[in-house]
């Protein structure tokens, strides 16, 4: 979809594709769930934990950084990485509100 074409969809629809967008490679998927279960993460233990180069892993943290679904805070040389709460929130309920939508009308198309 072209960037102009944005417009003929609502704020809502363009805000649940962005969201989908950011979660929609195994990478971002590994990584949220490392940081979910870790609490937090300093950005080199991602690389052991996931595999996959460095530079590899801070284009993924940036996408996701970039959507909101996480934060970074600056120790030294490195950036600790965690789920950002309010944001994670946000996903969960227009996710579920958009699967929720759905109820089975008992016919097949």
């Amino acid at each position: 979809m072209g960037v102009t074409q944005t417009h003929l969809f609502t704020e809502e629809q363009n805000e649940l594709a962005n969201l989908a967008k950011a979660i929609a490679h195994p990478a971002r998927i590994a990584i949220l769930q490392h940081l979910v279960k870790t609490k937090s993460c300093i950005n080199g233990d991602l690389v052991l934990e996931i595999g996959l180069a460095q530079a590899t892993i801070s284009q993924h943290l940036r996408e996701l950084k970039d959507a909101g679904l996480i934060q970074g805070t600056i120790e030294g040389t490195k950036i600790n990485y965690c789920i950002h709460p309010e944001n994670w929130a946000r996903l969960k309920s227009e996710f579920s509100s958009f699967f929720e939508s759905y109820s089975a009308c008992g016919s097949t198309c």
